[in-house]
């Protein structure tokens, strides 16, 4: 008798999909750009996986892999119209990679929040084709078979998503100079410096603040060295007094945790190239930055 033969059936399929599970969610969140919502796709996922006769499936990797992003790719499509009436500036929800290294162990850039930001306006299917191709390096058979379309057409979806995110983003800097340069912007930000504001950031820069509809948070992106840094030296005065900074990681990056009274408030991320600061990200949405703040504290 081979070893294992005896092995409960649902006992393995169990076992497949946890050891596959952080990769799921990988993809997931990377189409989403919504931890929340990218568990929901892992449940669907697992559901599904407990209701199909294992002993028809050849490749447990490639079968769950096509379910969940299917599944993503869906619930893309609504998230799309949900986020067109959003109040404000919609942003990804940010992930701890500090506590969670399995995450960001692939092609880190993928991860990125800016490039997150950026995918969101692409469609989800071409979304998907550069998550997968980007991000997990799978070949463009095997893409072309999670989205039911020819080699040829993914091929161009993946190209096409890469053309676009190039013209809108220019090389990043380092992980060291990244974080110099929103330490710098933090600073300044906080006196209320004019030129040191204007000295960190591009002259094309974009601030953006995902505040669902809070008070205080603009509903409208900023945009240009001048009035991100006027805007910011307004601000120094209301804001920033009685605050405390704390130095964390947020989707591979350096990013700044804002805390007032002992609550978090926001969550300070930058996409910095050499020109210098390129787009500013305030996530203050509660809901977003809870689940953030728990996974610290794990």
């Amino acid at each position: 008798m081979c070893a294992g033969s005896d092995a409960d059936p649902l006992e393995q399929a169990t076992k497949e999909f946890v050891a596959l599970r952080p990769q799921l969610f990988g993809i997931a969140y990377r189409v989403l750009g919504s931890c929340v919502e990218a568990e929901d796709i892992v449940q669907d996922s697992w559901l599904r996986w407990q209701t199909v006769d294992h002993a028809d499936i050849q490749n447990p990797a490639a079968f769950l892999t096509t379910v969940t992003t299917r599944l993503a790719i869906n619930a893309a499509q609504s998230a799309r119209m949900r986020r067109e009436s959003y109040v404000g500036p919609w942003l990804p929800e940010p992930v701890d990679t500090g506590s969670d290294p399995q995450l960001g162990a692939e092609r880190a850039e993928v991860l990125d929040l800016a490039v997150l930001f950026l995918l969101e306006k692409l469609n989800p299917v071409e979304r998907a084709a550069y998550v997968l191709r980007e991000a997990f390096d799978y070949p463009y058979k095997e893409i072309a078979d999670i989205l039911e379309t020819s080699e040829s057409n993914a091929r161009q979806l993946v190209s096409r998503s890469r053309k676009y995110l190039t013209g809108e983003r220019r090389e990043p800097v380092s992980s060291g100079a990244h974080q110099r340069l929103l330490k710098a912007f933090i600073t300044a930000a906080q006196s209320g410096d004019m030129a040191a504001l204007e000295e960190v950031l591009s002259a094309d820069v974009v601030s953006y603040a995902d505040g669902s509809g809070a008070r205080g948070a603009s509903r409208i992106p900023i945009v240009g060295r001048q009035h991100v840094a006027k805007t910011f030296v307004a601000y120094a005065p209301r804001f920033w007094p009685g605050t405390d900074i704390r130095w964390v990681e947020a989707n591979g990056r350096p990013a700044a945790l804002v805390s007032m009274d002992g609550a978090v408030v926001a969550l300070v991320t930058a996409d910095v190239s050499a020109q210098g600061i390129e787009r500013v990200m305030w996530v203050v949405t509660p809901a977003k930055l809870a689940p953030y703040v728990a996974s610290l504290s794990k």
